[in-house]
């Protein structure tokens, strides 16, 4: 297995109640001549967590970052107009909540970040930093 030290949070970019599966945004990245999908999970609007990439797989989620961490995405981002906008349901933060416990169970020392943070992006819409500052021991 990869050694992971990051986690990062992603939205989809899609308007805010509009439900995507990890299928069809693999076929979104497909289209931009990607092998398969970037993420390793996608959260669905009822908090479903879907596994996407394979985790033994680098991602292609945060350019000169994706060796060694894990991409997590969240469906919504954004309003209706398509501006930036923390669209995540009471289910999408409890199943992200969830999922970024056992993956830092997983990979002690692995730090949250959102992918502003590494990237000119609103993605993923709210701060990540700020919200998971405490969870940061790493």
């Amino acid at each position: 297995m990869r050694t992971i030290n990051r986690i990062f949070i992603h939205s989809t970019a899609t308007p805010e109640g509009r439900d995507v599966t990890a299928e069809e945004i693999c076929g979104w990245h497909r289209q931009r001549g990607w092998r398969e999908i970037g993420y390793h999970y996608v959260i669905r609007l009822d908090g479903t967590v879907e596994p996407a990439r394979d985790m033994a797989l680098a991602g292609a989620h945060v350019a000169g970052h994706n060796a060694n961490s894990i991409g997590i995405a969240y469906v919504g981002g954004t309003d209706a107009n398509l501006q930036p906008k923390d669209t995540r349901t009471p289910g999408q933060r409890e199943a992200l909540n969830t999922l970024i416990c056992e993956l830092q169970a997983q990979f002690p020392g692995a730090t949250i970040h959102g992918h502003n943070e590494f990237g000119a992006t609103a993605c993923p819409s709210f701060d990540a930093r700020k919200e998971f500052e405490s969870w940061n021991i790493g």
